[in-house]
This record gives C-alpha cells, structure tokens and sequence, in this order.
C-alpha cells in the first residue's frame, strides 16, 4: 500500500464547500469520483484543509492510499476527468504515515476587496466601495499577532478541542483599486479569517475603535465578531509542510 498526495488549485464559486458531503456538490467529492473513475477502484482522500462553500484554493492538498501502482499519465488523465474549475497540480509519493492534515505545519489564505466596480472581479473579490482609514486597519491586523485564543473568530457548532492558533503574517496591503489582508498560521479554526477581516473592516470604516477591537479578541464570544464578508474574497493560497515531506 502506497500514500499519495495530490496538489490541487481550484475556484469554489459552484462548490457547496471542500470537503465531502451528503446531498452535496464538493470539491473534494469531484477529485474522489475522477481517481476512481481512472483507477478503476474506489479512491477516497483525506483533504489538509476545509474550505467553505464559495472559497477558493491556489494551494491545497489531499491524500489517498493505493495498493495499484499509479497510471503513467495520472495528471493528464485526471485534469481531463475532472471540470473546468478544479485542476490537479502535482501527484507526489510520501511516506505512509505522513498525513495531509496533522502533518502541514502552515496555511496562508488571502482576502481580495476591490473598491471600484469590476465585474472580472466579481468571482475572485468583495467589491467594497467604501473610505477606508488604512492606518487603523494596518494596526488591527499587528494587534492580530499578539493573541493566540481566537474562539471569537471561530463559528460556533465547532468540534475543535483547542481555540489557539499561532498568527506568523497578518498584513493588510493597498494598491490598484484592490485592498487585500494575508494572514498565515499554524491553524486556522472555522469561518476564522473571514470573522477576522469582517471585524477589522468595521475598525477601518470606524465603527469599532481598537481598544473596542482588542475587547472583541478577549470576549471569546463569537457574537461579537462580524463574519459577513462574502466567501469568493478568500482564497487558500499556501499549504506548508515540513522540508522533505515530498
């Protein structure tokens, strides 16, 4: 029995989420029905992150175990099973124990606004035509990095036995009509960079002072964070592991 990861990339507009679900149309449920539709077995896969109904993924990995050696032309074929908007990137051999999720020591996502009406932008960001205070927003995403209990930022129906999360990048940057925040941790719990970005949106808009801002950060209650930032802004731009994992 041989462990396989696959690297994948995909726009999540027409997806009700990644991961498998019943009654569902899912990323991770396309990729699972073309691997074994091309091995000629059931394939089912292990994702390293979940991303929700609408996000979308530059970066992304799954992994499955095979007794059958793989087909010689397994990407090929695999890019011309699956649709349009998901794409397999890379197949790579790993040890048997190594696991897509537990082992990925980081993930980076991306969060696209766009402040002038841009219909090539309507899939890919969140059209926010609003005055933004850049210098209160800069400061939010540096106060972001000093806490590691994010339970407010976290959706509630969770099954998660821990609320930290190590931050090593929070940054807001600001050019060409585009306002984009890069955040990466060691984890990153449900509906949590969309909680962070819609609660720091209304610091720059100046309806949440940040001393108001820390007090939300040190609630621990989910209510009083803002999760309403539409899902096609976020992208899953990296998944890290440790050097020598492939």
């Amino acid at each position: 029995m041989a462990r396989y990861f696959l690297e994948v990339a995909y726009m999540g507009e027409r997806y009700s989420g990644f991961q498998v679900q019943e009654n569902a149309h899912t990323v991770q449920a396309e990729i699972d029905r073309a691997a074994s539709l091309l091995m000629r077995v059931p394939v089912v896969t292990t994702g390293s992150s979940r991303t929700d109904a609408g996000v979308h993924a530059r970066q992304n990995f799954l992994h499955f175990d095979l007794e059958l050696p793989l087909h010689p032309q397994f990407v090929y074929k695999m890019n011309a099973i699956l649709p349009p908007d998901i794409v397999l990137k890379g197949v790579y051999p790993v040890g048997e124990a190594v696991h897509s999720r537990f082992a990925a020591t980081s993930r980076a996502y991306e969060y696209t606004l766009y402040t002038f009406k841009d219909p090539f932008m309507r899939d890919r960001g969140y059209y926010f035509p609003y005055r933004m205070n850049m210098d209160d927003l800069h400061a939010a995403a540096e106060i972001v990095k000093e806490y590691r209990d994010f339970s407010t930022f976290s959706k509630r129906n969770t099954q998660v036995k821990t609320f930290n999360c190590t931050i090593e990048h929070s940054r807001w940057t600001e050019g060409d009509g585009r306002i984009v925040y890069n955040v990466s941790a060691n984890r990153f719990l449900r509906g949590m960079v969309r909680g962070l970005v819609g609660t720091m949106l209304r610091v720059g808009r100046g309806k949440l002072t940040l001393a108001e801002f820390r007090a939300v950060i040190e609630s621990k209650d989910c209510r009083q964070a803002d999760f309403a930032v539409p899902p096609q802004g976020l992208c899953l731009m990296q998944v890290k592991y440790p050097e020598g994992t492939f």
